[in-house]
């Protein structure tokens, strides 16, 4: 679960924190509210002062009687909940796409590769000897593009129309 802090400063500007990242066993609203607890506690912060919270659509967060909104607003009435803004952002942005015949042609292809080529070892190997050739050739003939972060293996994910690792 990642935390972000948003706050004003003495200036009246808007800043946007990225705080922490805490590792939850299971994503159950009181299991995501005891990992808040626990980070509030272990920094010195009050619910007194929590005027906000944002977060995705899921049942565990927004349930309107056991979800995590309801325990933090049990907690701080003033802790208003917001649907998370690259959370609609991202929805609104595959609202539009479907609407554009080549681009959900395009993800649709692209989601069908990545389903064709994650779903064998054989196919995912073959790959994989084809993206090696091509890095030998280009590091002999010196085109080989360096920098951080190029040329890494990554694996393969299927596109979700909700799913936070494609932000």
């Amino acid at each position: 679960m990642a935390m972000v802090l948003r706050y004003v400063d003495d200036k009246g500007h808007a800043i946007e924190r990225f705080v922490s990242i805490q590792h939850v066993t299971d994503t159950t609203s009181t299991s995501l509210k005891d990992a808040i607890d626990t980070f509030f506690s272990s920094n010195g912060l009050s619910y007194s002062k929590l005027h906000g919270q944002g977060y995705d659509g899921a049942s565990n967060m927004r349930g309107e009687l056991n979800g995590l909104k309801m325990k933090i607003l049990r907690e701080q009435p003033c802790a208003y909940y917001v649907h998370c803004f690259a959370h609609q952002l991202q929805l609104a942005l595959v609202a539009v796409a479907k609407k554009n015949i080549d681009i959900a042609s395009f993800f649709t292809t692209a989601n069908s590769i990545v389903n064709h080529v994650g779903a064998s070892c054989k196919r995912r190997d073959a790959l994989r000897a084809q993206l090696q050739e091509e890095l030998v050739v280009a590091f002999e003939n010196d085109c080989l593009i360096t920098g951080r972060g190029l040329n890494q293996e990554t694996s393969l994910k299927c596109a979700g129309d909700t799913r936070w690792h494609s932000h």
